[in-house]
């Protein structure tokens, strides 16, 4: 591995800034152990601290693991990250609520026509069971938000497509952030929820008979509908 010598003021910074490198260079992977602490410290010329430093920092993002006894290593699966990083980036920007919106919709009428082309019957029994605890739901605000994110989650994961996913559910998660609160008026009204579930059965039953086209326009009309309570509620 080719490490260099580090000359500043930030120095966990562009240890990270080397690991990244290498990764892209193809010159470490999944499951790879990393030198240790004495052999990076000599390599890099910096102090054993800023190398923990970095390390912690990499494996508070998810993306190394240490071993007690046996040394540093790229994690082999991401699926579990504690600390999504895209999810945090977002988190921490402001008055991105109407951003976020229109990415979720740019991706999620696409992944609804992957996964009406791709779904396994798993994910059709999957959705199946979600849309009807959304109709049983109504008055139950926690398990209705759950209920809503975890058919798009399936919908997502039912495009078999890693990238994807991984992108819905971190902008998914950003959106809890930012619009928690107007989230929780609109599945406390009983008419929208009656409209979520007859709008997610739709959808639903689209992917089931592999129907991209109507999926791609019902998500459509769905996600127009939240947007509009979303504004009314933001702007009211």
């Amino acid at each position: 591995m080719d490490f260099k010598p580090i000359k500043s003021d930030k120095v966990y910074e562009k240890v990270i800034g080397q690991i990244k490198n290498l990764i892209y260079e193809g010159k470490i992977g999944r499951g790879d152990k990393l030198p240790s602490e004495r052999k990076l410290k000599k390599q890099l010329g910096v102090s054993r601290a800023s190398i923990r430093e970095a390390f912690s920092a990499l494996e508070m993002i998810g993306l190394i693991k240490s071993r007690p006894g046996e040394g540093t290593f790229i994690k082999e699966s991401f699926d579990n990250n504690l600390v999504d990083p895209l999810s945090l980036v977002l988190l921490l920007n402001e008055n991105v609520a109407e951003e976020l919106l229109e990415l979720r919709r740019v991706l999620e009428v696409d992944c609804v026509r992957l996964a009406a082309k791709r779904a396994t019957e798993e994910d059709i029994e999957e959705m199946a069971e979600y849309i009807e605890q959304l109709f049983n739901s109504s008055g139950y605000e926690e398990i209705s938000i759950k209920s809503d994110k975890m058919f798009h989650y399936t919908i997502a994961k039912a495009s078999s497509n890693k990238v994807l996913e991984y992108i819905m559910r971190s902008i998914s998660e950003a959106m809890d952030f930012h619009i928690k609160n107007t989230r929780t008026k609109l599945v406390s009204k009983t008419e929208t929820m009656e409209n979520f579930a007859k709008q997610h059965k739709r959808i639903f039953k689209a992917i089931k008979n592999k129907d991209s086209k109507t999926a791609m326009n019902e998500m459509k009309n769905h996600l127009d509908y939240v947007e509009k309570l979303i504004n009314k509620e933001i702007e009211g």
